[in-house]
């Protein structure tokens, strides 16, 4: 791989799927290559959240993202196909984000259940010692579900559940979803995605823009 950095993303059936789509869209502008995979579940939140529809499936992810020109950077696999590179640990990336990811997912890759390509993937970043990110969307959230997420964390799995701040004081919903898909890729290492403002760049109350003298 020549250039940026790879990351493996993976979109799953959790509400929320316009987060994982802006991380995705951040990490190809950035010239980063993306080795991309969709639940099933997910093309259904894709359709009922947002009216999109995946064209040939997961594999509209090109034209949706046709934006971005980085077409030679995206790689979309099957989620049944558990012989694609990023289920092998010998496929090397700098990291993977579920996002949004769902409690049957997250379930899954706690208990090692390496049944299709995501949490197949999953299992792979983890025993091989590479940064896993995941982004539930779920409220409230059961105790099986905390239960799954401390174990998860305290194997080294970063945990960053979608909880907008709102200290940034978003305007729209678009600010709301640019700040969880950045903390998400500032968890896997990717840290100049300028998605949101961070703390030092906030005006505080009482402060004044500094002049020169």
């Amino acid at each position: 791989m020549r250039g940026g950095r790879r990351f493996v993303v993976a979109l799953t059936g959790a509400s929320g799927i316009r987060y994982g789509l802006r991380a995705m869209a951040a990490l190809l502008r950035l010239g980063h290559e993306v080795h991309a995979m969709v639940s099933d579940g997910a093309l259904r939140v894709a359709a009922e959240e947002e009216d999109v529809h995946f064209e040939g499936g997961a594999r509209g992810l090109r034209t949706l993202l046709a934006a971005e020109g980085a077409a030679e950077r995206l790689f979309v696999y099957d989620v049944r196909d558990i012989g694609a590179r990023p289920a092998s640990g010998t496929f090397v990336h700098d990291g993977m984000l579920v996002i949004p990811c769902s409690m049957n997912t997250l379930a899954a890759i706690a208990h090692g259940l390496a049944d299709n390509l995501i949490t197949r993937s999953a299992d792979a970043t983890l025993k091989e010692g590479r940064p896993l990110v995941l982004v539930p969307r779920e409220t409230p959230l059961s105790a099986v579900h905390l239960e799954n997420m401390l174990k998860l964390a305290r194997l080294g799995v970063r945990i960053v559940a979608a909880m907008p701040a709102f200290y940034p004081r978003p305007k729209t919903v678009d600010d709301i979803v640019d700040f969880v898909a950045g903390r998400a890729l500032d968890a896997v290492g990717v840290t100049d995605h300028g998605l949101f403002p961070r703390w030092k760049d906030l005006p505080r109350q009482g402060e004044t823009e500094a002049t020169e003298c």
